[in-house]
């Protein structure tokens, strides 16, 4: 296995939040040792990041109102309040507010 590291943001999403819940569930049962759920866990964060990058190809404009960015460490957060996504396909979707997370796609220290 690399030593290359990951982002772990996908580990708040709802299926990043299903596989915690599962793991912390073996764990405290006894079935695994925390070692082996931190390797799961790092297994899912490069198996979803390659998986984003690979499959997911689709282009969407944004708009709405930007209520708060920032940059911190190499990432930017955008929040933004009453969003609406046009996707290529013409589909529109609306939410009340949404929180976009972008990251460079190397990490730093990478080559």
């Amino acid at each position: 296995m690399s030593n290359t590291q990951f982002y772990e943001l996908y580990r708040r999403s709802s299926i990043g939040m299903a596989l915690t819940d599962s793991l912390d569930e073996l764990i405290t049962t006894g079935h695994i040792n925390p070692q082996l759920a931190m390797r799961v866990l790092s297994t899912f964060d490069k198996s979803i990041s390659e998986a984003l990058a690979q499959l997911v190809r689709n282009k969407a404009n944004v708009k709405g109102h930007l209520h708060t960015y920032r940059f911190c460490d190499d990432v930017w957060t955008f929040i933004i309040e009453n969003p609406n996504f046009k996707f290529e396909q013409q589909d529109t979707v609306s939410a009340e507010k949404v929180k976009i997370v972008a990251c460079n796609a190397k990490r730093p220290g990478e080559q």
